[in-house]
């Protein structure tokens, strides 16, 4: 659930919290300049420090055990793995561990397994640095930060039918450019089994097509190009 404070301050003011001592923060990310950003973002306020950076999940995991910081912001998408792998696997020897996810996009799929992996807050790369600053002092003082306009991506698709398993595999080969007797083939099932499957996905997601279905997908995270 998002924490009402946290969607306030992202309306109002910023919200401060008193630490005697800096709240230390790395950056996991592949992409050299946003790590940069946020470094400097963060070197703008005396209550915040960033205690390092990392390119990879796996730099990112053997960092955290060395610093063991007060919060991680966590890139979605890593070179070597998913963020959300990431956080499961920081999660998994840290259980405290305090993580805010960050992608360029919003997608409600990739949002709701953040949130369920143990993610503290999910915000878009795009949003304005005191936005992101406020959210570390929030998900630092122990509360949920999800901003309005993520939380409403997330509501929009709250009681709609969930893809299965199949059906997101299906799906993703779909998007390959794969034929229906070529899904059959490799995931071991018939053809008509693929259509049935191919017919439910185009009534959960609201497409017309497969190439809708396709670009639907990939716009809520259900697949990845």
């Amino acid at each position: 659930m998002v924490d009402a404070a946290c969607a306030r301050a992202h309306t109002t003011k910023i919200v401060h919290v008193s630490a005697s001592v800096p709240i230390r923060v790395i950056a996991i990310d592949d992409h050299p300049l946003f790590r940069e950003g946020i470094a400097t973002a963060i070197g703008a306020y005396s209550d915040l420090s960033i205690a390092g950076v990392a390119g990879t999940a796996a730099e990112g995991l053997a960092l955290y055990r060395t610093v063991q910081p007060d919060v991680v912001l966590m890139d979605l998408r890593l070179p070597d793995r998913s963020g959300i792998d990431a956080l499961i696997a920081i999660r998994a020897e840290f259980r405290d561990a305090r993580v805010i996810m960050l992608s360029t996009f919003h997608g409600d799929v990739e949002i709701q397994r953040s949130l369920s992996a143990g993610a503290r807050g999910f915000l878009v790369k795009s949003v304005p640095p005191h936005e992101l600053i406020d959210a570390i002092r929030q998900v630092y003082a122990g509360k949920r930060c999800v901003p309005p306009v993520v939380a409403a991506q997330l509501a929009e698709y709250l009681t709609d039918d969930a893809l299965t398993p199949r059906e997101s595999g299906v799906l993703q080969l779909l998007a390959k450019g794969n034929r229906n007797q070529d899904i059959a083939d490799q995931l071991s099932i018939t053809e008509e089994t693929v259509k049935v499957h191919v017919k439910h996905i185009l009534e959960k997601l609201g497409a017309a097509d497969r190439t809708e279905a396709v670009v639907i997908g990939v716009r809520r995270g259900i697949i990845h190009l």
